[in-house]
């Protein structure tokens, strides 16, 4: 009888410890004195595998305290992600397992654009961007930073209806022929169409041209900007449901002589936030460098908050048609590192007319550079029309999200 039973024991205590782990817990922390609601988090997916010793074509689900499933994403880089909502100074518990995940709603997304000149653009539930690609600039129109694209009155993605029906052929040949018997009817058509015109979800109204537009980087060797031009290439390594990521690389830079300076971006936006992530690396770069991430200025005596101390820069911006009550528009940029320098910087009344297409200058947050690092920071937008209603209400989500770039969300798994 004690034979068998220690025989039972060792069989019992072998299963016990080949049997997988059925849940995977992983709590957050939060180290602010506010709420962190809708912030993404990510776990290494490996993790996740080797803990629950999943097979290679097994799914999970990410579950709340309550039992209910929580959307989730998992990335090009092997993360997964999915929202948190953690009280201030709390934590918050979720649990991973095997199992069958619910359908998500895409509430992030993006596309190459090669018939409108190579625009990449992409949107969450919130905002919508995009930024220039090499057929545009082989045209000679020069548009150097990110443009912005307002967006209410829905979650859902808009940005491809509006390329379909800006770009159709038939609409866009019609309206050719009009304008040769119709002006008026010619013009009404196109309106019908425009993304420059708000159809209920918003539209196209804000102005980049030859400047940093809504939150672009640029070196700034002896305090001068040298201005990137379109991306040479694009890869989008993440379209949604919660995450959309591209990375753009550009043709080479001229620094101080040096013309093989090469520079990339990984811009990426999450659900629910109204700035991108973005990671800029510059190769070949000699010596430190400043860095500087810029807005542009379309009012020289605009409202603009210039917060080095703090991490953020914002801006008002009128639009691009003041008199067709298109509202305004909120830029800013957050930094999770320290931020050297930020401030309004004019330029002359020449190179206003001649260089920069009218605007007034840039609000600059500018940085040192060291070669071989990754520059890091948040750029955005948000419309009165939308859900922040004003420059004060902006002001207080960015000086939150600066605060939150720089305390992260601590997250254990186990």
């Amino acid at each position: 009888m004690k034979k068998l039973f220690l025989l039972l024991a060792t069989v019992f205590i072998c299963f016990a410890c080949n049997n997988p782990k059925s849940v995977v817990t992983v709590t957050v922390s939060n180290p602010l004195a506010m709420e962190r609601s809708g912030e993404m988090v990510e776990v290494d997916m490996s993790d996740i595998s080797n803990q629950l010793k999943l097979a290679d074509t097994a799914q999970i689900v990410v579950l709340n305290v309550d039992g209910e499933q929580v959307p989730y994403q998992l990335t090009y880089n092997e993360k997964v992600i999915f929202p948190v909502t953690v009280a201030a100074n709390g934590t918050a518990t979720y649990t991973i397992q095997a199992g069958t995940p619910e359908t998500f709603t895409v509430k992030t997304c993006g596309k190459h654009y090669p018939e409108r000149v190579d625009d990449v653009a992409w949107e969450n539930d919130l905002v919508a961007f995009r930024a220039y690609g090499p057929a545009l600039q082989k045209t000679g129109e020069r548009a150097f930073g990110y443009d912005v694209w307002t967006k209410y009155n829905t979650s859902e993605p808009v940005v491809e209806a509006r390329y379909a029906g800006e770009l159709n052929p038939e609409t866009k040949a019609k309206i050719a022929e009009l304008r040769k018997t119709d002006p008026k009817a010619a013009r009404e058509l196109y309106q019908s169409v425009s993304y420059h015109v708000d159809h209920g979800n918003g539209l196209d109204c804000y102005k980049v041209g030859p400047t940093l537009g809504g939150g672009t980087a640029a070196l700034m060797p002896d305090g001068e900007i040298v201005y990137p031009y379109c991306y040479a290439t694009q890869n989008i390594l993440d379209n949604g449901p919660l995450r959309f990521t591209v990375k753009l690389v550009y043709n080479p830079l001229n620094i101080k002589g040096d013309s093989t300076v090469i520079e990339s971006r990984v811009v990426t936006l999450d659900a629910g936030s109204h700035l991108n992530k973005t990671v800029v690396t510059y190769e070949n770069l000699k010596e430190n460098t400043p860095v500087a991430t810029g807005i542009v200025l379309h009012e020289p005596d605009g409202a603009v908050v210039a917060d080095a101390a703090n991490g953020y820069i914002t801006y008002v911006d009128p639009t691009d048609n003041v008199d067709n009550n298109n509202g305004k528009i909120f830029i800013g940029a957050a930094f999770p590192a320290a931020v050297k320098e930020a401030k309004s910087l004019l330029f002359s009344e020449e190179e206003k007319v001649k260089e920069r297409g009218g605007a007034d200058g840039h609000l600059l947050a500018i940085s040192d550079y060291e070669p071989g690092s990754e520059y890091v920071y948040y750029w955005g937008s948000a419309w009165d029309k939308a859900d922040i209603k004003t420059p004060e209400a902006w002001n207080e989500y960015m000086a939150g999200y600066a605060q939150k770039v720089r305390n992260p969300l601590a997250v254990t798994i186990k």
